[in-house]
């Protein structure tokens, strides 16, 4: 994908002076409801107003939304409010429904992007558009997937592009809904960096109480803005209840944000500093993640142990994982003293752990 200066002017031209905000409910339900969020959101540092018309479940008989109908209620938060108004959109019917009804900013979904077909379908739709589109994620962590969306919607001259980070699944229980995966953010960031990215913290963590942790972490990576999920009853909201704050919450959240602006050498040097560091977090947190992982593996191999009455220590299996890890971690520029001594107390946990076993 070439030429891609133009994509960040649409947000530079807003001049917002903090980051980017979309809010709103994670499903619009009733009239009553979108129009009551929308003002108390009205006087807010809110960009977008965001709520889901058409709502993709993964099991039949759920709430799939309330359909066209929602888009009128979205007119009227424009009219009363003059927010701007955004909506999730997954096939052509969806697309020329949302531009009949002036949506300003339409998403492309986590479950839309891991499909060319459909994501050639909402950008020939959309071709020639002035409305901003932002691409998800795919469902799963495939960077060329996800770059391959935007590269279509590019080719059909949408000038007023950019992406939404919200995760990736996976079958591991973890304390997040949809893991990060930092780094591939990180790196469509460093390949592209003229394409605005947005965060969404609310499908990342679908845990309202984590929702400032992850945004502060995307605003530290120089994130462009967060998409925020917002209800004013969550707790009986009809979809993703769990991950929805009230817009007070919101406010507070907005307010305990440490935003870095780049107006000067120190501020640039401080900003710089910030966002490698936390890269370097999210890499520990990644470290000590697959460290408990490989334990775990290693319990596996003390309880075969136990029960075959085989020695904990197996000497020849150790002395084969040392020389691969030390001529891999040469080729990744770690000296072999560091290896060693790394490889040695990640062994020596391993001998604690299945020791332990052993004897129990």
């Amino acid at each position: 994908m070439e030429n891609t200066k133009e994509l960040r002017t649409w947000l530079n031209d807003m001049d917002l002076g903090h980051p980017l905000v979309i809010a709103g409910p994670c499903s619009a339900e009733t009239e009553e409801q979108v129009l009551r969020i929308a003002k108390d959101l009205k006087d807010t540092d809110v960009n977008y107003y965001r709520a889901g018309i058409w709502k993709p479940r993964t099991r039949p008989g759920m709430f799939e939304g309330v359909g066209a109908i929602g888009l009128k209620w979205l007119q009227k938060v424009k009219e009363e409010t003059g927010l701007k108004t955004a909506t999730e959109v997954a096939n052509r019917a969806h697309v020329e429904l949302a531009l009949e009804h002036d949506i300003d900013l339409l998403w492309v979904g986590a479950r839309s992007t891991v499909s060319p077909f459909i994501v050639q379908e909402i950008a020939d739709a959309l071709e020639g558009t002035d409305k901003i589109v932002l691409i998800k994620n795919p469902v799963n962590p495939d960077l060329a997937l996800w770059l391959g969306a935007v590269e279509r919607l590019h080719k059909a001259d949408i000038k007023k592009l950019g992406v939404i980070h919200r995760g990736f699944s996976t079958y591991e229980k973890t304390k997040y809904r949809n893991i990060p995966e930092w780094q591939l953010a990180i790196e469509l960031q460093t390949k592209f960096p003229d394409l605005p990215i947005i965060n969404d913290p609310s499908h990342i963590t679908g845990k309202r109480d984590m929702i400032f942790d992850v945004s502060q972490t995307a605003l530290d990576l120089n994130f462009d803005g967060l998409m925020i999920e917002t209800h004013h009853d969550p707790d009986n909201a009809w979809s993703d209840a769990a991950q929805q704050v009230t817009p007070e919450s919101l406010v507070q959240i907005m307010k305990d944000l440490k935003i870095r602006k780049e107006t000067d050498a120190e501020a640039e040097y401080n900003s710089k500093l910030s966002n490698l560091r936390a890269q370097i977090d999210i890499f520990d947190h990644q470290l000590i993640e697959t460290l408990g992982k490989r334990m775990k593996v290693s319990d596996g191999i003390g309880v075969i142990k136990k029960q075959r009455n085989v020695a904990v220590l197996q000497s020849n299996r150790w002395n084969e994982i040392l020389g691969k890890m030390i001529l891999e971690g040469e080729s990744k520029g770690l000296s072999e003293e560091f290896v060693l001594r790394m490889f040695k107390a990640i062994h020596q946990e391993s001998i604690n752990h299945q020791e332990k076993i052993i004897k129990s």
